[in-house]
């Protein structure tokens, strides 16, 4: 049975899980009328159902001695009796099963600590006697309390006792809460290490190379953080946004290494795609307005000189640059979906409008020094050579190489200088044999594969450079008139001189 509390604006009652106590009214006329007195309903009479919890005794329990303050209940809080207050029998009952083994566990409980006090009064009943004689009347007061429960209650307990006795004599240990202290520390120790190292923050690249090299493609973190000093001065702190400037930075060149997708990026940093697309055309802008002009320049004649290899010394020291194309194909539109409007719009007759063409020019020691813009693939060598400014960067004397013919050779001719074909044809091999030049023939050899080194170092460093491109990479941007992947091939290539040459310096 579910007992509620009879005082007038208390609404304590016996629920699964409370400590609260309630007290039948006692059976003494004299003691029974000071609790109806004390609880100070007019015209109330209690009966069998009838109970007192426990709050409104000083110490949180009836006391049978009548000495004690407790044994009348005084703690009361005044509150008008609502005229719609029912009694306690008509409170709503909860189940009847679970209130009577609810009773009984908690009767077990009382029970175990009445055999523990037994004990502990045998062991100090020669050492203090008076608190011996104070534990035994709590003992039986308990004692006393526990007669008072309702027969049924009484049945559930003699059933359950009988099934479960509890265990004698078991030693208690006290918890060594220093060691446990000291493992919970160690604990937190490595799941902050294990936090740290998954997380894409600056503390966790700061030591770890190989984690800048996977991420970035830099070979280190110095050279991660050169770059991110020369582009600070020119990034916005968004004080609203979740990434700071590091993480901006480390996002695009996340973009452009693993070729991750905006989706992908978004999930990795908590942000949104709308965010990850803003950022990183804005870093890629910022890098190829700072860093682009920095890392890709066309080197002078003295520098060209001083570390020219051994391989073009005796053959070609007049060599100013080697030249090459490399084409990225396009993403494949839904015929379903609008055509968008970019710079690479061309039309559908040609088998090779699907795909970018560029001109890259490469210095004997293993550095781009030109890119040019993107050009749709049936573009001839020589239009695109025409017309991406690489002759005007010529001077009278030089020599440009090239591995295979790209028909500029009058162009070249115009600014005084020359071009070198590097073909590998077998008519190049009878050449070289009709000349007995074996030794020139492998340095030719060597240019070809030094130049498509250096194009596959750039492309398997940053992969976004493989294809295809997206679509909204190819729309020319209004303010500099190129578009955002031209912009990342060069940006790609600044950073790809930043790292190890393809050609060691000797």
């Amino acid at each position: 049975m579910v007992h509620t509390c009879v005082v007038a604006g208390c609404r304590n009652r016996r629920t699964p899980g409370t400590t609260l106590s309630f007290y039948r009214f006692p059976r003494d006329p004299e003691r029974k009328q000071r609790w109806i007195a004390a609880v100070n309903r007019k015209g109330w009479m209690p009966n069998e159902g009838s109970r007192l919890c426990s709050t409104h005794f000083i110490s949180g329990k009836q006391v049978k001695n009548p000495r004690s303050p407790d044994y009348v209940p005084s703690v009361f809080i005044s509150a008008p009796l609502s005229p719609n207050m029912k009694e306690a029998s008509a409170c709503e009952l909860y189940d009847k099963q679970e209130a009577q083994v609810e009773a009984a566990n908690a009767l077990l409980f009382l029970q175990g600590q009445g055999r523990f006090m037994e004990d502990n009064v045998q062991i100090y009943s020669q050492e203090e006697p008076e608190k011996v004689s104070s534990s035994l009347s709590s003992c039986n007061e308990d004692k006393e309390d526990n007669e008072e429960m309702d027969s049924d209650e009484e049945i559930s307990l003699t059933r359950i006792s009988q099934a479960e006795k509890p265990v004698k004599n078991v030693p208690m240990k006290s918890p060594d809460y220093q060691s446990s202290l000291e493992a919970l520390k160690k604990e937190n120790m490595e799941l902050r290490e294990s936090v740290e190292k998954m997380s894409l923050n600056e503390a966790s690249f700061r030591n770890d190379p190989e984690k800048v090299r996977f991420y970035t493609g830099l070979p280190n973190y110095f050279v991660f953080e050169t770059v991110m000093l020369l582009l600070v001065p020119h990034m916005k702190g968004d004080k609203n946004g979740k990434l700071s400037k590091f993480q901006q930075l480390l996002l695009t060149l996340m973009r452009l290494r693993l070729d991750l997708r905006n989706q992908d990026l978004a999930y990795r940093f908590g942000i949104t795609v709308a965010t990850v697309t803003r950022t990183v055309h804005r870093i890629i802008s910022i890098m190829f307005t700072t860093l682009v002009p920095t890392a890709v320049f066309w080197p002078s004649r003295v520098e060209l000189r001083k570390n020219l290899p051994t391989a073009l010394r005796s053959t070609y020291p007049d060599c100013a640059v080697i030249i090459d194309c490399f084409r990225v194909s396009l993403e494949k539109e839904d015929v379903n979906q609008p055509v968008v409007s970019t710079a690479f719009t061309m039309p559908t007759q040609s088998a090779l409008v699907n795909e970018l063409k560029y001109v890259i020019g490469v210095a004997p020691q293993g550095v781009v020094t030109f890119v040019s813009g993107g050009s749709p693939g049936h573009v001839s060598d020589k239009n695109l050579v025409e017309s991406c400014g690489l002759l005007c960067k010529l001077l009278p004397g030089d020599v440009v190489l090239a591995e295979r013919d790209f028909d500029i050779g009058d162009l070249v001719n115009a600014r005084k200088a020359e071009l070198k074909i590097t073909s590998t044809s077998s008519q190049s091999i009878l050449d070289a044999e009709a000349c007995s030049m074996a030794g020139t023939y492998l340095d030719r050899l060597n240019v070809h594969r030094h130049v498509e080194q250096v194009i596959k170092m750039v492309k398997r460093r940053y992969c976004m450079l493989t294809g295809p491109v997206e679509s909204p990479f190819t729309v020319i941007d209004r303010t500099s008139n190129v578009s955002t992947f031209d912009k990342i091939v060069q940006v790609a290539c600044a950073l790809n001189n930043l790292c190890i040459s393809a050609v060691p310096l000797e």
